[in-house]
C-alpha cells in the first residue's frame, strides 16, 4: 500500500497548485489534497516534470503558482491580496 500525504490546499508546493497535471485529490470542503509520496506530474506553466512536493518558493520566475480554488476570498486574504 502506497503512503499519502494530506496537505492544506493553501500550502505552496506544486500539487497545491491548479497548473500542476498529476495524480492527486481535492477535498474542496475540507480544502485538502492528498498525493502519494512520491508522486510527480506535469507543470503546465514550464511544461516539466516536478514533484508533487516540490516547495515553489525555490522556483525561478517561470512560476505561476495559482491556488486551486482562486476565487475563493478567504485565501486571498491568507496570501495578502484584497477581497
Amino acid at each position: 500500500m502506497k503512503r499519502k500525504l494530506i496537505l492544506p490546499a493553501e500550502v505552496k508546493v506544486c500539487a497545491t497548485c491548479s497548473y500542476w497535471d498529476g495524480e492527486r485529490t481535492v477535498n474542496s470542503e475540507l480544502r485538502v489534497v492528498v498525493v502519494g509520496e512520491s508522486c510527480a506530474g506535469e507543470c503546465l506553466v514550464q511544461s516539466k516534470t516536478s514533484h508533487s512536493l516540490n516547495d515553489v518558493r525555490g522556483e525561478t520566475e517561470n512560476c505561476v503558482w495559482e491556488h486551486l480554488a482562486p476565487g475563493d476570498p478567504a485565501a486571498d486574504l491568507e496570501d495578502g491580496g484584497t477581497a
